[in-house]
């Protein structure tokens, strides 16, 4: 078997909770963080959901001890409290003690402080600091220096919706290759007026809560959120003790090139996605228990998968669920908000149900687990698939 990258942390903030803890009781009890849009200043609000947080700005910045002169955008902000609390879950107090490097994904980036001091910058000098932390790798650099990494690798992904799980692959190569010694991997993004605009324009947003792999889907709702895990080297687990949550079993990214915003209808890229993820873990089809699936609640996406999953799987397909229909689309966060549902899913051994769902689908037989299941699980496979047809697809287990 391939030797997998052992995860000692985690943590998360999204529209179902502020912490890894806030997220699990919500998951276990369906409890949606889906709702009218109230934090954003959008002529949509009345006809969209979205995923929302909670905390404020004015909040998390207390949380942080940031001065009020600070320029942090809401992605950094909510990146930030993520990844310290992954960093404290791995028990790490000391970041300088082993080579560490970070890497953050996220799409929007500053945008939303863009969005409100865009018209006054010019003339107003005290707004141009916004201006300056509107590109995607100053919210990683943010977070580095909340985490004290200064001297190390610190790095950005924007592959759409399929970032936080490149930013995972990356980390792991990293660790493999010996080049880090430990990696906190993940993505953060937050709600703004310039993706609602973007994805109503793609005619893509739904009314209502979406509904992922139902027959009658109306499309997705946008959400925010943040999650970063902590990635270490079998020196550094074995010389402090460390407990590890699972492990970076396999990984595969490719692109179909199909289009713009849409997946291919057969699920191409998703097809090279999960077969390379296999084979990196010198995995069958046969050994992975769960899927948490890509599953937007899109017309187009859940088609692309679910004809994909049954391409790789055949006749033999696992149990398989979307989590969208908890926290909406995260786009960059996605893949490292499902990759710790993932290992929480490892850790209880339960399979997460896939919310709202009504009807089955006329394309295929497949259909997602509807309830809260207690199996005994080994190992579980997450889908990201992204816009541009970039298609990634990350395997944890409970074994190295």
């Amino acid at each position: 078997m391939s030797q997998g990258i052992a995860i000692t942390g985690m943590g998360i903030i999204s529209a179902i909770g502020n912490n890894v803890a806030e997220n699990y009781n919500a998951l276990i009890s369906e409890k949606k963080g889906i709702s009218r849009v109230s934090k954003t200043a959008t002529i949509h609000k009345n006809d969209i959901m979205v995923g929302e947080i909670a905390y404020t700005n004015q909040e998390i910045e207390a949380i942080l001890n940031l001065p009020p002169e600070n320029n942090y955008s809401r992605t950094a902000l909510l990146g930030a409290i993520a990844a310290k609390e992954a960093i404290r879950n791995a028990g790490v107090t000391d970041i300088k003690d082993y080579k560490t490097g970070l890497i953050s994904a996220t799409s929007v980036g500053g945008m939303d402080m863009t969005e409100k001091y865009f018209y006054q910058y010019l003339e107003d000098k005290s707004t141009q600091k916004y201006i300056e932390g509107h590109h995607a790798g100053d919210s990683t650099q943010k977070i580095a220096e909340q985490l004290g990494i200064e001297e190390s690798l610190v790095t950005t992904i924007s592959t759409a919706c399929s970032s936080a799980a490149n930013a995972i692959m990356l980390g792991a190569r990293l660790i493999k290759a010996g080049k880090l010694d430990r990696v906190i991997v993940g993505g953060a993004d937050c709600m703004s007026k310039f993706t609602i605009n973007g994805f109503k324009t793609l005619m893509i947003l739904s009314d209502t809560y979406n509904t992922p792999f139902d027959n009658d889907r109306k499309g997705l709702n946008l959400g925010e959120a943040a999650a970063y895990l902590v990635l270490e080297s079998d020196d550094i687990v074995r010389a402090e003790n460390k407990t590890v949550l699972a492990y970076v079993k396999g990984y595969g990214n490719a692109n179909d090139a199909f289009h713009q915003t849409a997946s291919s209808e057969n699920g191409d890229g998703a097809t090279l996605a999960m077969e390379k993820a296999l084979q990196i873990a010198n995995y069958k089809p046969e050994d992975i228990d769960y899927i948490n699936a890509h599953g937007t609640a899109t017309g187009n996406n859940d088609l692309s998968e679910g004809r994909a999953i049954m391409r790789v799987f055949g006749e033999n397909v696992p149990e398989f669920s979307s989590t969208k229909a908890y926290t909406g689309h995260t786009l960059a966060a996605a893949g490292a908000i499902e990759a710790v549902y993932s290992i929480l899913a490892l850790q209880h051994n339960v399979i997460f149900p896939n919310l709202n769902f009504k009807t089955q689908m006329a394309e295929f037989s497949i259909t997602p687990q509807l309830t809260l299941q207690e199996k005994p699980l080994k190992t579980v496979m997450s889908n990201s698939f992204g816009f541009g047809g970039n298609c990634s697809t990350v395997i944890f287990s409970k074994e190295a």
